[in-house]
This record gives C-alpha cells, structure tokens and sequence, in this order.
C-alpha cells in the first residue's frame, strides 16, 4: 500500500482524548492530528518521538491532518487503524497470503447475520469470512493484542465460531505493524476475556493468521506471516 501523497513529519507532543494528537512540525508549527486509534497505544507512544502524518483537505474535518505512524526504537510503527483491512485485502486479493490463496471472488465489508466482517473471499468450493485487527503492542518478542479491553473484538471471535458452525471458513486475520517482533500473540493480562474466547474459537476451528508489515513513510507492505502463539506457553 502506497501513500497517495507526501506526509508530514513532525514530533509528538501528546495524545489526548484518545482520538486526538499534537504535533509540532519541522517548520515550528503546531498542529492537532487525527488519531484513528482508539485503543491504549501501550508501547508505541513516546513524546519527542518522530512522527509522520497525511494532510487532509476536506472541509468538513475539524482536523487536517491523520497520524499515520511514529518511530519507536528507530524503527517506524504503523499506528492507522484503517490500513490493515486494506492490506488483508488486498494480500488475499493478490494470493500474498499462502494460507488464502485461490479465492476468485474477494469482497470488504460483507454482512454476515448482524455482523460485517472485514473481508470475504469465495471459491467454487467455499466461502471464507475474514476479521482483521491491528496489533502495534510490544512484549519482549511478541507482538500482543489488544491493548485494552476490546468487548467488540470479543464479538467478533464469538460470530467467527457461527460462521465456522454454519460449515464455512472462519480466520482471525491480525496484522503487526512493527518489525521489532518475531512473534504475536494474545494480550491476556490486559483482556483475559478476549484471551478466552479466542482460544475457545480456535479450538473450535477457527484459523489465526499473523502477518508483519513493513511501515515506512513511502509505502506499508505485509513481508512475511509470523507464528501466533500464547505468552508463557513453553
């Protein structure tokens, strides 16, 4: 995924409000960004830090700029929470994902009951319901998620276990932005109910897929799927 125009570079001055960053620019400007992260960014934020983000010309948007990501121990972590759903898609679009490839029909956003799931991919043999979440929390060498307790993300697992019951595919797609890990896993401390129903969803049959992305100000890019496994496990 490329960037469509220039970012910005700047450096943190605070997040607040959750959905809200100050940042002064290299000129001296400061300016308030847009943050779509609405999780505790736990270990991906450091005031001073560098940061780049997109300008945005649209009227009706109170903010003009969207944070896209900030460079933690040198190298860049993606903090956009829009971006993975389109990296998944694409990845399965494109059979960059071994364990998707052969779809020859790949949607977003399909309805499935009362749930719309991130992507949908379908073959004359099956039908597969993708959810994708984004994973920026580091422990040691693990990438964890979620970083605060995600009753949604605990929803989503619970309709992933209906679509595997309704004898279609069901996969639990998470896409790492940050290369400073070499495996992810569940944030068990922080939500031991997501932790839970996760595992009762994988042995239930539905698949877990982790894939690191590359962030860089010129392009994210998913390189390689690394292995998901439970903290503490060995």
């Amino acid at each position: 995924m490329e960037f469509s125009q220039e970012l910005i570079h700047g450096r943190l001055i605070k997040r607040y409000k959750r959905f809200l960053a100050d940042i002064e620019l290299d000129s001296g400007e400061q300016v308030t960004a847009h943050c779509t992260n609405s999780g505790s960014m736990k270990t991906c934020l450091e005031e001073g830090a560098e940061v780049y983000l997109t300008p945005v010309n649209d009227p009706k948007r109170k903010t003009k700029f969207t944070w896209e990501m900030i460079k933690i121990n040198d190298r860049w972590v993606g903090i956009n929470t829009n971006h993975p759903n389109l990296l998944a898609y694409d990845a399965i679009l494109n059979y960059d994902v071994p364990a998707l490839a052969g779809y020859d029909e790949v949607k977003r956003e399909v309805k499935f009951q009362d749930s719309r799931f991130d992507v949908m991919a379908k073959n004359e043999k099956e039908t597969c319901f993708v959810e994708v979440k984004n994973v920026t929390m580091k422990e040691g060498e693990f990438a964890l998620f979620p970083d605060a307790k995600t009753e949604r993300g605990r929803k989503h697992l619970e309709t992933l276990m209906r679509v595997k019951q309704e004898g279609m595919r069901a996969v639990m797609f998470y896409v790492v932005q940050r290369m400073d890990v070499a495996k992810a896993g569940p944030a068990t401390l922080i939500d031991p109910d997501y932790s839970n129903t996760l595992r009762k969803a994988m042995n239930s049959g539905v698949e877990v897929i982790a894939m690191q992305a590359e962030v860089a100000p010129k392009d994210i890019r998913l390189i390689k799927e690394i292995p998901f496994e439970w903290p503490g496990a060995d």
